[in-house]
């Protein structure tokens, strides 16, 4: 009698939301700035995620991309999904992903205190705002402070790019962006957030506005499209609060109560702040979230290895994002599946604006491009 090793749970296939998932090898959002000045995409994109999308089955989640003009900037060469030419050159991503028979989710962020003024005033005479006047460690200029109405505008900012992600680009869903010290994450953080309003102090009136965002961009396109984000331990963009567990158990625990079928709840692992690697502190753990999350479908990622992501995705059954990995790697699925070799990224290429080195230029494991 032949014995056989059974597959992984890293390979098998998972449901999220209304897709079924030939395996749990995701592409974690990326940060890329291939965009052209006007925050929109072209060609490059389109064989980048096309690339990536080659094993069948697999789950792209796009680079942050901005929801309007006026909802902050770190770079004009970050994409957008409010004109016309932007969601054009995205539904033609999404094609392409869709032509490998692979599935994609647009993650969908407004900057805050985060943003580069001079990156801002390339696209209009806009504010810079943020929850409070706080500004970015080593620098000057403090944002104004939102006003309610200026709060609402970017709830109804996130409903109309999730709408043209979905509707009009031909998006499987987007993906919230709640984390790494950007807008929403702003008003979660004890260090950004100091209004005295109904949208700071207590846990529940810093979470109002994320979760209204949530509760909206649900409403428009449905809870199984709609993804969130979080990243209770990044201390990118210098956020952080006293103690994340009490922030971040009452926000997990509304987004379970109020919206059970969201395709996926997303976590950064402690080490992991955005693009950097960051030292573990003593008591920094996710495990708190998936006590709150599971079995409900659950992404994490930071740091991990072909042999952490396996033993993760057999303990909990999770699906398991990767970034500079998959970078680099463009059939990490592949790759990963049959334990073979894996190419190093280059940091270098990692934000070089629209140039295609270092993001087209990757070969899959048998050479092609």
């Amino acid at each position: 009698m032949v014995q056989t090793t059974p597959v992984p749970k890293l390979f098998q296939p998972v449901q999220v939301g209304d897709l079924t998932l030939n395996h749990r090898v995701v592409l974690a959002p990326l940060t890329r700035l291939r965009a052209n000045d006007k925050h929109v995409h072209g060609d490059m994109a389109v064989q980048y995620y096309g690339q990536r999308a080659s094993v069948p089955g697999t789950l792209l989640i796009t680079e942050a991309t901005y929801i309007a003009p006026w909802a902050g900037s770190i770079s004009v060469h970050a994409p957008g999904v409010w004109s016309d030419d932007q969601v054009a050159a995205w539904k033609r991503v999404a094609d392409a992903v869709h032509s490998k028979g692979s599935y994609i989710f647009m993650q969908i962020w407004a900057i805050g205190r985060a943003t580069d003024p001079a990156e801002l005033a390339k696209d209009g005479d806009y504010p810079y705002i943020a929850p409070s006047a706080v500004p970015l460690a080593g620098s000057d200029v403090a944002p104004r402070p939102m006003t309610v109405a200026e709060i609402q505008q970017h709830v109804n900012g996130f409903v109309t790019a999730a709408k043209n992600a979905v509707f009009r680009a031909g998006f499987d869903g987007v993906e919230v962006h709640s984390a790494h010290g950007y807008l929403l994450d702003q008003f979660l953080q004890d260090s950004t957030n100091k209004r005295t309003d109904d949208y700071g102090g207590s846990v529940e009136n810093k979470a109002r506005f994320p979760l209204a965002v949530i509760d909206a961009v649900t409403k428009a396109i449905g809870e199984k499209r709609t993804a969130v984000r979080v990243s209770p331990w990044s201390a990118w963009n210098d956020v952080g609060v006293a103690d994340q567990i009490p922030t971040f158990t009452y926000f997990v625990s509304r987004l379970a109560q109020d919206h059970p079928n969201l395709a996926y709840l997303s976590i950064v692992e402690p080490g992991l702040s955005a693009g950097e690697d960051k030292a573990i502190e003593e008591g920094e753990t996710n495990d708190f979230i998936r006590k709150l999350w599971l079995p409900r479908t659950l992404i994490s990622a930071g740091r991990y290895t072909r042999e952490s992501a396996i033993q993760k995705a057999e303990e909990t059954g999770e699906l398991i994002a990767f970034g500079r990995r998959f970078l680099s790697n463009p059939d990490l699925p592949f790759r990963l599946r049959n334990n073979l070799p894996l190419t190093k990224w280059s940091r270098d290429v990692y934000y070089t604006p629209e140039d295609p080195h270092g993001y087209i230029d990757y070969p899959t494991y048998d050479g092609k491009l």
